[in-house]
């Protein structure tokens, strides 16, 4: 009996060192899965805080709360598992499915510049919403659309990086990309936009220091939130305009990316001194050219067809 108890725990014990060595793989598939995808991640977290731009303050953390379920809804529900059936059966069809993706973001860039310039559709939009209820229901909306594209491109992302992994082990690491990705840059979006009732309450504190600090993040916040909303348009634009540029490698039509890469090199190796930063910012102007071109031209189509048939 005893020497069947002894043998029980060792094979507890051997099922314990199992599943702690399979949790430190994947732990480490999940880290270097995704590493790879924090360009993309940090674009997500510099595109959402313009869906609360213009809300009133009581409905910021509820809305970014609404925002962050539907993020993780889009990974886990539909992405993991489309992500994991296409790489296994049809891995051919996940650059065209991004590069479409990467399109609409382009277009939505395209059409809030539109919007901003002319000024005439947006006025139309403001007139059409009747409560508070349907804007933040028409924010939400338009946040998780776009998080869907954004949410795909790091999924495709960390994937590529799991290429020897087995179905179940790229399945638990794109699950903990998801999670700990959408914690953590959701948890950065409500940082920043409660960050001016931070400010409020530490102005009403008797340390000079803490009221010097909180006068000045009460006057800041609102000119960093609207200072985001234009560096989210600007980040779904070379967002969309990347995923274009890196399909068009994918397919050997080569040589706009290229150009782009090589005008960054240049500018990189005529910058030594802060090289990295000139090539990804050249980079991305770049990228962010061509994704105004395609934005521009889809919106330009879409909005002579009703013309078209208004005739």
């Amino acid at each position: 009996m005893a020497g069947g108890l002894v043998a029980l725990l060792d094979d507890v014990a051997a099922l314990a060192k199992l599943a702690a060595a399979s949790l430190d793989d994947v732990a480490g598939a999940a880290g270097r899965a995704g590493t790879k995808a924090a360009g993309v991640v940090i674009d997500d977290a510099a595109v959402t805080p313009r869906y609360v731009v213009g809300l009133t303050p009581d409905r910021e953390l509820p809305i970014i709360w609404k925002i962050t379920l539907g993020s993780l809804r889009n990974k886990l529900l539909f992405i993991l598992p489309v992500a994991l059936l296409l790489s296994a059966f049809a891995p051919w069809a996940v650059t065209p499915l991004l590069m479409i993706g990467g399109a609409y973001l382009c277009f939505e860039a395209a059409e809030k510049i539109i919007e901003a310039l002319s000024g005439h559709h947006a006025e139309e939009e403001v007139a059409e919403i009747d409560t508070p209820a349907e804007l933040e229901k028409r924010q939400v909306a338009g946040a998780i659309r776009t998080d869907f594209i954004l949410s795909a491109e790091i999924m495709a992302i960390a994937l590529a990086e799991l290429p020897d992994a087995s179905l179940g082990m790229r399945a638990a690491a794109l699950a903990a990309v998801a999670v700990a990705i959408t914690v953590g840059v959701y948890g950065v979006v409500a940082l920043i936009v409660k960050m001016d009732d931070i400010g409020l309450h530490l102005s009403k504190r008797p340390s000079a220091g803490a009221k010097q600090l909180g006068l000045f993040l009460v006057k800041a916040m609102p000119v960093l939130l609207q200072a985001l909303s234009h560096i989210g348009v600007a980040a779904m634009v070379w967002v969309g305009g990347g995923i274009l540029l890196h399909g068009l490698e994918v397919f050997h039509f080569d040589a706009i990316p290229h150009f782009v890469h090589h005008l960054a090199e240049v500018a990189g190796h005529a910058v030594p001194f802060a090289q990295g930063f000139v090539e990804w910012l050249v980079g991305a102007i770049g990228a962010g050219i061509c994704g105004l071109i395609v934005g521009a031209a889809i919106a330009g189509v879409l909005h002579l067809v009703p013309k078209k048939k208004a005739r």
